[in-house]
């Protein structure tokens, strides 16, 4: 009975601390996204869980590097819906205007991730760029782009002198401020951004932008 319970405990415990250890970055990502950088604070973040601070920084290291896991968490989610992305069967104008709808989807479901990259962005994206795990996630967006767009130049369907960087920045841009820029904008116009009955009219509106520019006539 012993030899079969020995081998079992070492796996009991690795479920453990990785279940210990998504719930704190669960937390933490709602702290951060709340509070900020500076304001969060590893004593709430570890009250919220069932663990202390002494075991946070154990699996962490100290709240700079709690602060990077969460981000690198954060940017894995969207690379991992990017790589589900399916539209090698579409043609060229389907197929970006699925891949802004993801984005726009994505961007929605996820607010605290809007949230956390304008923190980063405050911070100059110092935790990013000393990340060794986010400057190996590449983005699959990217790659599908480029692929897009060199089928629809050869077919003459895009026109655009654009590549995909820049045109995941159009994409990005309007699925980030439409997010991130709710309440201002709100304030200002008196429009909720993210009001239901409007999704489907903003979600179409963004492809037939994207669309326009790349196959506009250019003289």
């Amino acid at each position: 009975m012993t030899s079969t319970e020995g081998p079992a405990r070492p796996a009991a415990r690795t479920r453990d601390a990785a279940r210990t250890k998504a719930e704190i970055l669960a937390v933490a990502t709602r702290e951060f996204a709340r509070l900020g950088y500076a304001g969060a604070r590893v004593d709430e973040i570890a009250a919220s869980t069932a663990t202390t601070k002494r075991m946070i920084y154990y699996y962490f290291g100290g709240k700079e590097q709690l602060f990077t896991a969460v981000l690198e968490r954060a940017y894995t989610r969207i690379r991992e819906a990017e790589q589900l992305l399916d539209v090698e069967h579409l043609d060229p104008v389907a197929a970006v205007r699925r891949l802004a709808e993801l984005t726009f989807d994505h961007h929605e479901e996820h607010p605290d991730f809007i949230r956390l990259v304008s923190i980063e962005n405050i911070h100059e994206a110092e935790h990013i760029a000393a990340s060794a795990e986010l400057s190996r996630i590449s983005s699959p967006a990217i790659e599908v782009l480029r692929r897009i767009l060199d089928t629809g130049r050869a077919s003459g369907l895009f026109t655009a002198d654009v590549d995909a960087v820049d045109l995941h920045a159009m994409i990005s841009s309007f699925c980030f401020f439409r997010i991130a820029n709710r309440h201002t904008f709100g304030a200002l116009f008196g429009r909720d951004l993210v009001d239901g009955g409007r999704r489907e009219h903003y979600r179409t509106m963004l492809g037939d932008m994207i669309i326009a520019y790349l196959t506009a006539e250019r003289h």
